[in-house]
């Protein structure tokens, strides 16, 4: 995957730790390539939200164990748990309806807790391009 800019940056005082939107995809798929302009488009009216996208390919030491079957699928979530995991339609209007109702959060399965580990300690890994 080629990189250019950043989609997520480390926590500091204007992206503080919390809330992760996260898209499993994949480079060849095509939806995904078509799909990642409105996320980013998302990333930027939800500043308060972090944003990263993973290919589940590139970053297989980290999404292995989600057996993504449909992209994009979307992981939502962060230290207090998970608040959505599962495909999502690809249009920016779908994401942003299910951002402003998002469930609370449940516990975390092994694999999200060690992807957001992961985000944490390297978010510039996780790039848009």
């Amino acid at each position: 995957m080629s990189a250019t800019a950043p989609i997520c940056e480390p926590a500091d005082a204007a992206h503080p730790a919390g809330l992760w939107v996260v898209c499993l995809c994949a480079e060849w798929c095509g939806a995904c390539r078509e799909y990642r302009p409105l996320f980013e488009s998302v990333a930027r009216a939800h500043p308060q939200l972090r944003f990263a996208w993973v290919d589940i390919e590139d970053h297989a030491d980290i999404a292995d164990d989600f057996d993504v079957e449909t992209f994009p699928t979307l992981l939502v979530a962060d230290r207090d748990g998970t608040r959505f995991l599962g495909p999502l339609l690809p249009h920016a209007e779908t994401l942003s309806r299910m951002l402003g109702a998002l469930q609370p959060a449940k516990a975390s399965a092994p694999e999200v807790a060690a992807l957001l580990v992961a985000l944490e300690a390297a978010p510039s890994r996780f790039v848009t391009g």
